[in-house]
């Protein structure tokens, strides 16, 4: 069970409360995750990572087992927490400014 963490503003977007919970088969790598998220939520489609060129949207950040993934290949399988379920994917919408 992959559990995902979402900002505020798109949980409300969603119509979710809490985390996403979701199965995935094969290796499961960032680019698998925001693929079912999105297939799951067709409302989330173009808000965390580019309708076209599939790049993370600016200021929005990936994070899992205490690990800045925001620039990591959307390849690269997820780390062994987030793939027994123990730990989640957050999604986290960055602050500018001091």
């Amino acid at each position: 069970m992959i559990r995902v963490t979402l900002p505020a503003h798109l949980r409300t977007l969603a119509k979710v409360e809490g985390e996403v919970e979701f199965d995935l088969e094969g290796v499961v790598t960032q680019g698998a995750v925001l693929d079912a998220l999105e297939d799951r939520f067709p409302v989330l489609l173009g808000t965390i990572r580019d309708h076209v060129t599939k790049k993370r949207r600016p200021f929005i950040r990936f994070f899992a087992c205490e690990q800045d993934l925001s620039h990591e290949s959307w390849d690269n399988p997820l780390p062994e927490g987030v793939l027994l379920g123990k730990e989640p994917f957050m999604v986290v919408g960055g602050i500018a400014g001091g």
